[in-house]
């Protein structure tokens, strides 16, 4: 594999050509909520019914296993009502319902630095845009790694805004689809995910496209951003719920979102159940944390460039963000069909260019489903420790990341 492919040698998280979906000047701004709905789990659920028709309120739809529950409220009332129902001591807790964003031997093989990276520059596909060369070695050592493993029967869950299905590269790849949205389908008409997934497991020597960092690995593609890219944080809860029953050992959100106790709740459960979590930590040049990236249970993931040095945009600070991965120009698929992303920025149909840590994530993401498929018993915190510890901190770097930039060699060793 390793000569055929060196042969045959993109949303709030999300940068193109330089135009990154985090807002101006990138700035980490809090989300919006969802109007007309609101999280709340009740110490004793039996008295759920009477305190919610006190206020007008009618009993919701569970989210996911976290014992919190969405209630329709009067928009423009959810603050008032939030405040209200946390002065009752049946109430556990009242919550915004946050709005969640996107984090924004193969024919291209060639421009996939992150994983091998010989100081090659390249060019993107939409308008020519030259990657100046880079440093040689700058790169997760991905096809080293294939030697001993390309994670065959993994299941990465990749919670975005779905998954192209006429993506030869990456549709194949996806046994799973579910949609959390408002969106009419599970298809991906933003592009965001469609980029992230194939970053995780695009098909390897087929003659088209690109290579996944895991190219042995499915996809469960859960639909959590809408067309227009942005969720909910109970859609993502559910989402996560709906990855661990589905089989998921791994769960990549390549996204943003306020912190909310319903969310940090679904990543506590995953994490019990087995599951490896992976968040990227933000396009804002500054320490702010974002969620779900900042939650203890989670694997926050910074950027780097390919010269190994942090993205400019990269949100960074050594007592949060745990790993850092490429980030810049990172060369993915993305949908043969109209989307989103793509007419605000030029994109090509099937392949093209994407920045920032919603592309560095899945690349961890991608490791971390070597490193299960590599080691005997392995557990999810014993992968994450893998990863972690096999990650390589580049001098000057330490006030970055805790761990430094992953490489999947040492992990899958």
């Amino acid at each position: 594999m390793k000569k055929a492919l060196m042969a045959g040698l993109a949303s709030a998280f999300m940068m193109l050509s330089g135009i990154t979906f985090a807002g101006s000047g990138n700035a980490a701004a809090e989300p919006s909520h969802v109007a007309g709905q609101i999280m709340v789990k009740f110490r004793d659920h039996r008295a759920a019914a009477g305190v919610l028709r006190q206020h007008g309120l009618s009993e919701g739809a569970s989210i996911g296993s976290t014992g919190a529950h969405l209630i329709k409220v009067p928009a423009g009332k959810e603050v008032q009502l939030i405040e209200a129902l946390n002065r009752n001591p049946v109430v556990e807790y009242a919550e915004l319902d946050r709005i969640v964003q996107a984090a924004t031997a193969d024919e291209y093989f060639s421009r996939q630095y992150a994983l091998h990276n010989e100081g090659q520059a390249f060019a993107n596909t939409a308008d020519s845009l030259t990657v100046d060369a880079g440093t040689a070695d700058a790169d997760v050592d991905a096809v080293e790694a294939w030697t001993v493993s390309t994670g065959d029967g993994i299941g990465v869950a990749v919670l975005d805004s779905g998954v192209a299905t006429d993506n030869p590269d990456i549709d194949p790849k996806v046994v799973a689809r579910a949609n959390f949205t408002t969106s009419r389908t599970n298809e991906d008409n933003y592009g965001h995910g469609t980029h992230v997934a194939g970053i995780v497991a695009a098909t390897a020597d087929n003659s088209i496209g690109v290579a996944g960092v895991c190219p042995g690995c499915t996809i469960l593609a859960g639909k959590v951003l809408s067309d227009n890219g942005m969720g909910s944080s109970s859609g993502l809860a559910n989402g996560i719920n709906w990855a661990v029953n589905s089989g998921a050992k791994v769960i990549n959100m390549s996204l943003a979102v306020g912190a909310s106790l319903t969310l940090e709740t679904a990543v506590n459960n995953a994490w019990s159940r087995g599951v490896v979590l992976v968040a990227a930590a933000g396009n804002g040049n500054s320490q702010t944390k974002v969620y779900p990236g900042a939650y203890t249970n989670v694997i926050a993931v910074g950027a780097t460039d390919n010269n190994d040095a942090k993205a400019s945009f990269s949100t960074y600070g050594a007592s949060w963000v745990d790993v850092a991965a490429p980030g810049v120009n990172v060369y993915s698929t993305f949908p043969n069909h109209k989307f989103v992303i793509g007419r605000q920025n030029n994109r090509s149909f099937g392949y093209d260019v994407g920045s920032g840590t919603s592309m560095a994530a899945p690349i961890v993401a991608g490791v971390a489903a070597l490193a299960w498929s590599s080691h005997a018993g392995a557990t999810n915190a014993s992968v994450r420790a893998n990863v972690e510890s096999t990650a390589e901190m580049k001098s000057g770097s330490e006030p970055y990341w805790a761990h430094g930039r992953v490489n999947a060699d040492k992990a899958v060793r």
